[in-house]
């Protein structure tokens, strides 16, 4: 289930939201023009590696660019590959508008940065030896989701569902499409071998109940959590 389109208008420009899309853009084409071997070297020098935050393992002197703590926020703009980028900023540019538009956008930057966090330290409890560096925007963008679906469940979302070779477009409520999507997480993450790269879904299970957690103190007041779809404030406005 691929999701295309919301029908939830903001009433500001996502400045933030655009601006981290450029950004992870921007980096990862940074990342592709160091070629393969440095490539490689950078995400161990800027992803997170549980291991190494932890002060379990050290990296050589030749890769410890930044301090550790530091690469909870640096590995939330690199990207593995086109897929990985092009799907995380589906999701952030679809999601992210309508929750940088309930809280507005300083309190945006601080509500996707600390999603993020909790997404490292969701993925690091779980495997906290592990030496395979993380990156990725995905937890952050999580908990992005975590908030659309507390604040705006009734939404309707345009999603492809693939179904061989023809992409079989419908409409769902926001509630059944984020609810499915993190039924997922857990099911993958049930399944999924801690000791081998892959994704990490407990960075987006950390992050997504970090956003549910966090948009009650975020939001605007004058914003109410479980808001109408669309199409139903409007019907409610000519009354």
């Amino acid at each position: 289930m691929i999701p295309l389109h919301d029908d939830n208008p903001t009433e500001i420009t996502p400045v933030i939201t655009i601006f981290l899309i450029v950004a992870c853009v921007l980096v990862f084409m940074w990342q592709l023009s160091l070629g393969g071997q440095a490539g490689q070297a950078v995400v161990y020098s800027l992803g997170v590696i549980p291991a190494v935050l932890l002060d379990k393992v050290s990296l050589p002197a030749e890769l410890a660019l930044v301090p550790p703590y530091l690469t909870v926020f640096t590995s939330m703009f690199m990207h593995g590959g086109f897929m990985h980028l092009a799907g995380n900023m589906l999701y952030l540019w679809i999601f992210g508008n309508n929750v940088e538009d309930a809280m507005g956008h300083f309190r945006f930057v601080v509500f996707y940065l600390l999603c993020g966090i909790a997404a490292v330290i969701g993925q690091v409890l779980q495997n906290q030896d592990s030496q395979i560096p993380m990156i990725g925007a995905s937890g952050a963008i999580s908990g992005i989701l975590g908030a659309y679906l507390l604040l705006y469940p009734h939404a309707r979302i345009l999603v492809a569902i693939p179904l061989g070779f023809i992409l079989y477009t419908v409409r769902l409520s926001a509630g059944w499409v984020l609810g499915f999507w993190f039924v997922i997480q857990i099911a993958s993450s049930l399944t999924a071998d801690p000791n081998s790269a892959g994704v990490a879904w407990f960075a987006h299970i950390g992050g997504f109940v970090a956003g549910m957690v966090l948009i009650p103190f975020f939001k605007y007041r004058r914003i109410p959590l479980f808001h109408p779809a669309h199409g139903a404030r409007k019907r409610h406005n000519r009354l």
